[in-house]
């Protein structure tokens, strides 16, 4: 019987295989992405921290009002998130659920999760505050992950799927904004004598993550860049706290941080693929400008706020801040963030456009 119960998956697995080669009915680049796995924070995360402390969870109204059943399941916003999007843009699925779903299943694990966790960062010292999943946890889920596959598909199998796989990394603002924004005096604000110096401690710590992913047989790999932080609700809230400046308006020198940041990326992971990682492709993923757009030009998007979140005052609600109590705005569809930090369905689905238009053609291309 048992057998008969192996013999009956593989084929099922085989059928699935061959469908997914097929052209998907979306806007699907190419049909050679075998699974989606994304890691980092919570712009990526679907749900890994609902078994964390409440600090970092928003598996609780309002948080998934958007989504099908109206049911909050761990998304940091009022629907799908970017990776959702790119998952069905692929032919793979249309959510990406997390690895610690205790609904995910042996079949939902072979074409993609997310092991992201929200308040998540390159610094330990981020973690330290946060308590979310770190970056090296995140590797031992996928570990798992990818011995979980291997015992229900075979070890060949469960290697090319691995092979085939394009992988999402999107991490660095909370390293920032908790580091170096938010607080007066910090460990690192100590250690480290410019934003310039920090950034290179953080690019070095993600060169790290890339390549031990490398070394377990990942080689498409699409790295998000930074928002522009200085004109994420929560930051220009603080920002005209400490500046006593009454109007919301972008913080400045943020934004120029994360742009120089963002440099450092493109350059570290052309020096990566060129030379310690063979066989690779490397794509950074330009969150920063589609994001800018979305703020200079709202209308273009058929947005009406920028500057707050849909949630409460919209100024620094985010997750046990935004809850059931909150008021929220009636259509979210019409803001270009949710909460004070995170994007609305509506900003991820323009950002997931972008990248389909862009890096995913080039990471997708045979």
């Amino acid at each position: 019987m048992e057998h008969k119960n192996t013999v009956i998956f593989t084929l099922l697995f085989s059928l699935a295989m061959t469908l997914i080669t097929l052209p998907s009915p979306t806007n699907a680049t190419s049909p050679s992405v075998s699974a989606l796995f994304a890691f980092g924070d919570s712009t990526v995360d679907s749900g890994m921290n609902n078994v964390l402390t409440p600090l970092v969870r928003c598996d609780h109204p309002p948080y998934g009002r958007d989504l099908p059943g109206h049911v909050p399941t761990g998304r940091y916003s009022n629907g799908k998130i970017a990776t959702d999007f790119m998952a069905s843009n692929l032919g793979l699925k249309d959510l990406l659920p997390a690895y610690l779903d205790p609904k995910l299943t042996d079949f939902d694990l072979l074409t993609g999760v997310s092991f992201a966790s929200g308040a998540s960062g390159l610094d330990d010292l981020t973690l330290k505050l946060s308590h979310a999943f770190s970056m090296g946890k995140q590797l031992e889920y996928f570990d798992e992950g990818v011995e979980r596959m291997k015992r229900t598909v075979g070890e060949k199998n469960g290697s090319e799927i691995v092979e085939n796989a394009l992988f999402v990394i999107s991490v660095g603002t909370n390293d920032l904004i908790l580091n170096l924004y938010e607080f007066p005096v910090t460990e690192r604000k100590t250690q480290f004598t410019s934003t310039d110096q920090y950034s290179e401690f953080l690019l070095q710590r993600l060169g790290s993550f890339i390549e031990a992913l490398y070394r377990r047989g990942a080689r498409r790999f699409m790295v998000a860049g930074l928002p522009p932080i200085g004109c994420l609700p929560l930051q220009q809230t603080v920002g005209g706290i400490i500046d006593l400046r009454p109007q919301r308006v972008c913080v400045t020198q943020q934004n120029i941080d994360s742009e120089t940041y963002n440099s450092k990326l493109q350059a570290l992971l052309s020096s990566l693929q060129t030379t310690l990682l063979p066989g690779s492709k490397l794509a950074y993923f330009d969150i920063y400008s589609p994001i800018m757009d979305m703020f200079n030009n709202p209308a273009k998007y058929g947005f009406v706020e920028t500057d707050e979140g849909c949630c409460g005052t919209g100024k620094v609600e985010l997750g046990p801040l935004c809850t059931r109590l909150s008021p929220t705005c009636p259509d979210a569809a019409k803001y270009l963030f949710w909460d004070a930090v995170h994007p609305t369905e509506a900003a991820f689905f323009a950002i997931a456009d972008f990248a389909l238009k862009t890096v995913l053609r080039y990471l997708v291309a045979s």
